[in-house]
C-alpha cells in the first residue's frame, strides 16, 4: 500500500495534472487566427487517410444529430445556444480547455451548449458533452474528449495474467447513503463482497465515507498485481476502464449504461470485458471460470487491447475531433440560422 500522501502523488500512475494546465493555459495566449486560417487544410487530411471511413463512422457515431428533428425541439431552443467568443471558463475548468484545444480552430461566431460534467440524461438541445446515457434517442448528446486527463489513461503492464493474484481488486469513491454524491450500485457491491477472501476492496477517503470500508489508497501499478479489477460506474461511467483494458488483467463489471468518447456502447460482453450481473450475484463464479480457464482470459484481454488502441493515434483522434465540432455546426447552423 502506498504510505503518504506524497508518496501516492509521485507514483499513482495517473497523468500528471500540471503538465496539462500548463500546456492548457499555454494554448490560451497563441492567437486562434493560427489555427483558423489552417483548419481547411487540416480538414482535407481526410481525403488522404487510410482511415477516411474509419474517421467518419466515429464521427458520425460521437455526433448523431439530425436536422430533421431539431424542428421538434422547443421554439426557444436557439436562444440557449452561444457563440465560442463568448464560453466563458467552467467551474470544472478541464472541460472548457478540452473543447478549446478544438474550437479555437472555427470562425468565433459560430454558436453552440456545452454541457460540463457527468451526464447521465440527455439535454432538451444538441449539446456538447462527456457522458451520454446508453438509451434511444440520445442524438442531442454530442460527444467529445472531455476531461481525458481524468479518463484517458493507458498502462504498459509487463506482468502476465498467470503471473498475477487470484483475487479481483477494486478502490474507488462511494459515498454515504442520503449524502450527495452517493454511488449506489459501489455501495451494494462492497456491502456484499466485503470481507470476501477472492476481493481485495475499498473505499477511498472523502466526504461522507462509510468508515468500515475506508482502504488506503493504491497506484495503478499496485492494481496490476491482481487478474481482476473491477470497474463499476461512479457519476457516469467507470473511470478505471480504460488503463484497466490497456492492462494483463480482466475488466470486470456489469454492461455499461452510460458512454463517453471510448464508446463504452460498443464493447462487447465477455469479449472484452467479463461481464456480471446488475446485482453482482455472479462474480465470484465468473471468477472462478477464468482462473480456471486462463486461455479465456488472454483471449479477452487480446481482444481489449485491440479496442483500446483506436484511441493512441493524436493525429487521427484530433481530425475526428475536429470533425465532430465541424459536423455539430453545420447541423445547428442549418436550423439556427434562419
Amino acid at each position: 500500500m502506498v504510505n503518504s500522501k506524497f508518496s501516492y502523488l509521485l507514483r499513482n500512475g495517473k497523468n500528471p495534472k500540471f503538465v496539462y494546465y500548463g500546456i492548457n493555459y499555454i494554448r490560451l495566449i497563441i492567437p486562434k487566427i493560427f489555427f483558423q486560417v489552417r483548419l481547411k487544410k487540416e480538414l482535407e487530411k481526410l481525403e488522404k487517410s487510410d482511415d477516411k471511413e474509419y474517421i467518419i463512422q466515429r464521427v458520425n457515431y460521437y455526433n448523431q444529430v439530425d436536422r430533421t428533428c431539431l424542428s421538434t425541439i422547443h421554439n426557444n431552443w436557439k436562444e440557449e445556444l452561444i457563440p465560442l467568443k463568448k464560453q466563458s471558463m467552467c467551474k470544472q475548468k478541464v472541460y472548457f480547455f478540452d473543447t478549446f484545444e478544438y474550437t479555437r480552430w472555427f470562425p468565433q461566431h459560430l454558436k453552440w451548449r456545452l454541457c460540463p460534467g457527468d451526464l447521465t440524461s440527455v439535454p432538451e438541445i444538441p449539446s456538447i458533452v462527456k457522458s451520454r446515457p446508453l438509451v434511444p434517442n440520445n442524438e442531442n448528446s454530442v460527444i467529445m474528449k472531455l476531461d481525458k486527463v481524468r479518463h484517458f489513461i493507458f498502462v504498459k503492464d509487463n506482468k502476465s495474467f498467470s503471473e498475477k493474484k487470484n483475487m479481483a481488486v477494486f478502490r474507488g469513491k462511494i459515498g454515504a447513503p442520503g449524502t450527495n454524491g452517493f454511488k449506489e450500485n459501489r455501495y451494494r457491491f462492497l456491502e456484499r463482497y466485503w470481507g470476501h477472501p477472492m476481493c481485495n476492496l475499498g473505499e477511498i477517503k472523502g466526504r461522507n465515507t462509510n468508515s468500515q470500508w475506508i482502504a488506503e489508497k493504491m497506484t495503478l501499478r499496485q492494481h496490476l498485481d491482481y487478474k481482476f479489477i473491477i470497474s463499476l460506474e461512479g457519476n457516469d461511467v467507470a473511470s478505471n476502464l480504460k488503463w484497466v483494458m490497456s492492462s494483463n488483467s480482466l475488466a470486470v463489471m456489469p454492461r455499461p449504461t452510460c458512454e463517453t468518447w471510448f464508446m463504452e456502447g460498443r464493447l462487447i460482453p465477455n469479449y472484452h470485458y467479463v461481464e456480471i450481473k446488475s446485482d453482482f450475484s455472479d462474480l465470484e463464479e465468473r471468477l472462478k471460470y477464468y482462473i480456471e480457464h486462463p486461455q479465456a482470459a488472454e483471449e479477452i484481454i487480446c481482444h481489449a487491447h485491440e479496442y483500446v488502441e483506436q484511441f493512441k493515434n493524436p493525429e487521427r483522434e484530433k481530425l475526428i475531433s475536429l470533425f465532430v465540432l465541424k459536423k455539430y455546426f453545420e447541423e445547428i447552423d442549418s436550423v439556427a440560422g434562419k
